[in-house]
């Protein structure tokens, strides 16, 4: 850490530049205001210099220069952290946590990535995420025990890059020992629709502001591990299947039932918390979207009935989404859903 340093603030809100050294353990602060304080060390993470943005794994970064900060000849050996170890610390408890760094502004806010590791091991881990068939390393490193460490900062535009990410660790103690745990390897497939709205943000153990906290391990399961590939999987289920189908078997007729009326709501104050920073164009988009979104499920339904609100208003989504099915979707039936339940607001459509 040096000074012109931009830093963030570990356990809680803030941060600033760095303007001088107190002493070995403690670093002078300046926020946006102007004002200077001083602030521990290993409560800041370093987040760039100038304007550009680091990583970090949020350890206390060394003193400063000898040049920065006099010091004589000879320096103590640091202190050692005695690691606080407790009884349910034994078993492995890991999270990953998304806070938005301006909650404030969530249409715009980027958003903060956080590992947790709620037992008595060090961590040695890779976070990666999942891109065109192949997976990238976004952060490795150590965690301590019963610590949570800052991962990245990342703005909205990447949030399609974050449909499927991994953490893989290795658990262990350090100068003691200790009970063998599994190697890791997770994957999750966090939903990316929830960061655009505010209360999917919960209250929780770890922040004192909301987060999405997603378990990776707990009480030593992990939620998924990656242990069978999709293909070997795939094969398994049709193997599976194709036996079944060939052992002698009772003929029972199935009973048709019919679909129950699958109904969607096009109101864009039922798809999102906030239209803050969207134009009109940009809020019809996101209708179609999920149009289109919809649309794609239930391809395979034949004979589901789908009745789409979208509302009288000024006509202009009923239009788009009319244009819709007679352009792309001209296999499929449409008309006007229900007067007595919808009256001139809804279109209902069947998957043909």
């Amino acid at each position: 850490m040096k000074i012109g340093d931009k830093v963030r603030f570990l356990n809680s809100v803030g941060g600033g530049v760095v303007r001088g050294f107190k002493d070995k353990n403690m670093v002078m602060v300046e926020d946006e205001s102007g004002f200077e304080f001083p602030v521990f060390l290993s409560e800041c993470v370093v987040v760039g210099d100038s304007d550009m943005q680091v990583h970090s794994s949020n350890k206390p970064k060394a003193p400063a220069p000898a040049a920065q900060t006099p010091a004589p000849a000879s320096r103590p050996k640091p202190e050692e952290v005695k690691i606080e170890e407790t009884p349910e610390g034994e078993r492995l408890n890991v999270f990953l946590a998304y806070l938005p760094v301006d909650a404030k502004r969530l249409a715009e806010s980027g958003y903060e990535a956080y590992l947790i590791n709620e037992s008595n091991y060090y961590l040695s881990f890779t976070y990666m995420n999942r891109q065109n068939g192949s997976w990238s390393s976004r952060y490795h490193g150590e965690i301590e025990p019963n610590t949570k460490i800052f991962l990245e900062e990342f703005p909205k535009e990447d949030l399609n890059d974050l449909e499927r990410v991994c953490l893989q660790f290795i658990a262990y103690k350090k100068d003691k020992p200790f009970t063998l745990k599994n190697a890791v390897s997770v994957e999750l497939h966090p939903d990316t629709v929830k960061f655009y709205k505010l209360h999917c943000f919960l209250d929780n153990d770890f922040f004192e502001e909301g987060a999405l906290v997603y378990p990776v391990v707990r009480n030593d399961v992990p939620e998924r591990e990656l242990l069978v590939s999709a293909a070997e999987l795939q094969e398994a289920m049709t193997q599976k299947a194709r036996e079944d189908r060939r052992a002698p078997q009772v003929i029972v007729r199935k009973k048709k039932e019919a679909e129950p009326v699958l109904e969607v709501d096009l109101h864009i104050t039922s798809l999102l918390d906030s239209t803050a920073g969207m134009s009109n164009g940009d809020i019809l988009n996101f209708q179609l979207d999920r149009f289109h979104e919809v649309l794609r499920q239930q391809a395979g339904n034949k004979g589901q009935k789908i009745v789409f609100i979208h509302g009288k208003g000024n006509g202009v989504l009923r239009a788009a989404v009319e244009k819709e099915l007679k352009t792309k979707y001209k296999q499929y039936t449409y008309q006007d859903a229900s007067f007595r339940e919808y009256g001139f607001g809804a279109t209902m459509v069947t998957i043909k």
